[in-house]
């Protein structure tokens, strides 16, 4: 009895059976007729739908996404602020880089228990409030501001 444990095989993407490579009719699945062959043309269809300049924007993307995340900002308003700034650079990119945005972040404990002076009215508070980063793309820092209970209504 011979084994076949050392036979070359894989699975197929198709029906999830496992066919051994000397089995295959054509490059195809006995099973289900899924071609196997390396060249299935999967991988092309992601090569046409992305460029190479598109390669930048995606990083740019990440690097922004994760620096605001980071700082506890919503995901869905850092992805709106992308939108909004990649409309913005297809019809004026001098426009793009003055973009202004506000986003709330959470304050930590240590931040709650001291006091804050509210970047709008300039009162000092202790409860409440929110926290905000504000500023433009371009800047290389977005320092916290606090806005006090008043002035967030």
């Amino acid at each position: 009895m011979t084994s076949r444990m050392h036979t070359p095989h894989t699975t197929c993407p198709s029906c999830h059976e496992e066919v051994f490579l000397d089995e295959l009719v054509g490059g195809r699945c006995p099973l289900c007729g899924y071609s196997l062959d390396d060249d299935d043309g999967t991988c092309s269809e992601y090569e046409e739908t992305l460029e190479r300049s598109d390669l930048g924007w995606m990083i740019f993307q990440l690097f922004v996404f994760n620096r605001f995340c980071s700082r506890g900002a919503n995901p869905f308003q850092v992805m709106q602020i992308l939108s909004r700034y990649e409309e913005l650079a297809q019809c004026n990119p001098a426009d793009a880089e003055k973009m202004q945005f506000t986003l709330e972040v959470p304050m930590s404990r240590w931040e709650r228990l001291l006091p804050k002076r509210c970047a709008k009215c300039g009162r000092i508070f202790f409860t409440g409030g929110k926290a905000v980063i504000s500023g433009d793309l371009s800047a290389p820092e977005h320092p916290k501001t606090y806005i006090c209970p008043s002035c967030c209504q």
